[in-house]
This record gives C-alpha cells, sequence and structure tokens, in this order.
C-alpha cells in the first residue's frame, strides 16, 4: 500500500463543506527531484493546483522556503536567490488565469542567513529583486533539540547570537517579515528574541513544532505543560503570529500516515481541536492562520479532508474569528490584496 500517495488518499473521500468560505493557505512549498524519501518528490504548480481546487475557495497562497532551486554556483549566501527566482515564475504562471482564479504563491517567503548579521542586507536585497511584487521575507529555521532524530538546523541558543538578531534588525528595517520553524522547547528562545526585535513581524510555524516521536513519544504528560507554556510565552509578544497545522508530519506522533484508509475530518478535527484552541484561546484569531504545510502534511490526509477538519473545529467561532483564521490574518499578515 503507497501511504502517503494520491491513490491511498482517494479512498477517503468526502464532500466539502461550507465551500464559498475564503481561505488564504499562508504554507506550502514548491520542490522537484525532492533528494530523501519523502512520498512527493515532485510538488510543482500541477501538483498544488489539484489540492487546492479540491473543493475549497482557496483565494491565495504563500509559498515558504524549502531549500528549493537553490543556484548551483556562485556565493554561497546568494544561493536561496534562485528559489525566490523558481517561484516567482511559478507565481507569474497562476497570476496569468491559465490555471484557474487561484492565485499560488501570492507572497513568496525565501531564505537568508541571518548569522550574517549587517552583511545580510544586499542578500536580502537580491531576494526583492527576484520577486519584487511577491517576496514578503525569509524563513529560518532555527530548530535545535536535544534528540537525535531530530534534523538540527542550528546551534543550541542561536536565538541569542548577536550577528543573528542584528540580521533580523535589518530585515525589520526592511519592512520584511521573518518565518521561524523551530522545535516546541525553543519557544520561550522566540519569546525572548522577540522582544530585541519588537519591530519585524514574526511568525512561528506548525503550533510551535511538536514532537512525540523519538525521545518524546509517550510523555505528553511532561511535554505538553512545556509546550503550552511555550505558548503563552509567545502569545505575550503582540509581534508573533501562530500558524495552525503541520500535525501531520509523522514527527507528531500520530499514526495517520501509517493508517490502510486515510483519516476523515472528524477524527482528525477531535484529535487537532486541543492543540489548535489552545493557541487561538492565547494569541486570539486575528494572530493565528489555519496552514496546509503541504506536501509534508500531505503524508497523513487530503487536502480536502484537512480543510474540512480546520473548519469542523472552528464551528464554535464567530463569522467574523472564523473569516480571521481562514483568510484575513493570513492576507494581512502576509500583504496579500485577495
Amino acid at each position: 500500500m503507497p501511504f502517503g500517495f494520491n491513490d491511498w488518499l482517494a479512498l477517503t473521500q468526502e464532500p466539502t463543506l461550507e465551500p464559498e468560505l475564503p481561505i488564504c493557505d499562508p504554507h506550502h512549498h514548491f520542490w522537484d527531484h525532492r533528494p530523501g524519501s519523502v512520498p512527493y518528490q515532485r510538488y510543482l504548480l500541477h501538483e498544488l493546483n489539484d489540492d487546492i481546487y479540491s473543493g475549497h475557495n482557496i483565494r491565495s497562497t504563500v509559498f515558504l522556503e524549502a531549500r528549493s532551486m537553490y543556484r548551483a554556483d556562485g556565493p554561497d549566501e546568494l544561493r536561496p536567490v534562485g528559489e525566490v527566482e523558481f517561484v516567482q515564475g511559478l507565481a507569474a504562471a497562476s497570476a496569468s488565469g491559465v490555471y484557474g482564479p487561484s492565485r499560488a504563491a501570492a507572497a513568496i517567503m525565501g531564505h537568508a542567513d541571518l548569522k550574517l548579521g549587517a552583511n545580510v542586507a544586499p542578500i536580502l536585497d537580491a531576494l526583492q529583486a527576484a520577486s519584487p511584487n511577491r517576496f514578503r521575507g525569509i524563513r529560518h529555521n532555527v530548530t535545535w533539540n536535544t534528540d537525535p532524530s531530530w534534523d538540527n538546523r542550528e546551534t543550541e541558543g542561536i536565538l541569542a547570537n548577536s550577528d543573528f538578531i542584528s540580521g533580523a534588525k535589518v530585515l525589520s528595517q526592511k519592512g520584511l517579515s521573518l518565518d521561524i520553524m523551530q522545535s516546541f522547547p525553543q519557544m520561550p528562545e522566540i519569546a525572548v528574541f522577540a522582544e530585541a526585535v519588537p519591530d519585524l513581524p514574526i511568525i512561528v510555524n506548525h503550533i510551535g513544532g511538536v514532537s512525540r516521536v523519538g525521545i518524546y513519544a509517550g510523555k505528553d504528560d511532561e511535554i505538553i505543560p512545556v509546550w503550552k507554556a511555550g505558548i503563552t510565552a509567545l502569545a505575550a509578544c503582540p509581534n508573533v503570529t501562530m500558524k495552525l497545522g503541520g500535525m501531520g508530519m509523522p514527527r507528531f506522533g500520530y499514526d495517520w500516515h501509517a493508517r490502510e484508509v486515510p483519516i476523515g475530518s472528524e477524527e482528525l478535527a477531535e484529535t487537532m481541536y486541543p492543540w489548535m484552541e489552545h493557541c487561538i484561546e492565547r494569541f486570539g484569531p486575528d494572530r493565528c492562520m489555519f496552514e496546509s504545510n503541504f506536501p509534508p502534511d500531505k503524508v497523513s490526509f487530503s487536502y480536502n479532508v484537512m480543510y474540512n477538519a480546520f473548519k469542523r473545529l472552528s464551528k464554535e467561532y464567530s463569522a467574523s474569528e472564523r473569516a480571521a483564521l481562514f483568510h484575513d490574518t493570513a492576507v494581512r499578515v502576509y500583504g496579500i490584496d485577495a
């Protein structure tokens, strides 16, 4: 059984709930020839469109850096510019309307190494030049964890590094934003960092980067209080916004990706609810946004089922609160027209 692939996902079919509700999907990736064992080694405009046109009213999307299509040569620090050049072309194709009314990659978050400090400025300028109308900032993956199963991207204490903070200040001065991917124990460090750059909009990915596998397996009684404290610390920082998603990744510790038949939206909503509701309660709907994190989350459920689950778990919120969670927060934070 090809778990995670489209034929497997098709085993669970549902009608789309509230198909008219406007949505901005604020987090997905594009890549091709993806190395490793990921099920989706190609995820380009056609693959994205197959998902976003599966029933829900996706008005626009945001591309998040994925170390994809970096330049093959030139200075290392400038190689990520290739990714923004690549996505700018896909976004322009989407904007032509040939593929439908949705605007894929209406905002683009690239990558630059904030450890360059003040020297990150020309890198940001090059990224901006590669996408004058869509580039909105960068994502810096600061993940560091003592669990050997984690793919650590940075060193311990990076968020307190003086060069990293200097680079973040340059980002802020240019009117750009910072997406952060992290491991959940790092959330208090992000809160201290956020206070050091109060004018920088910071978007925290995937409900704070929960892990319930490896050294954390079977330890919910220990990790959930740590996670909740981290969410509370971040919510106290007015420049921080939270993305609600990422739970389809296997490191969240659910078995969805290994089932004979994919999960449906009712069970998915019930499982996601305590995590999502805690974030919404702390941050408020105006600082939260539902995200797909596709294709990484696609190993566990389909796009239609996922957004049905988001709609189910948010049904007790008001119309304006739901508008924020599904669309308005994202388009405001990322400066999108639609």
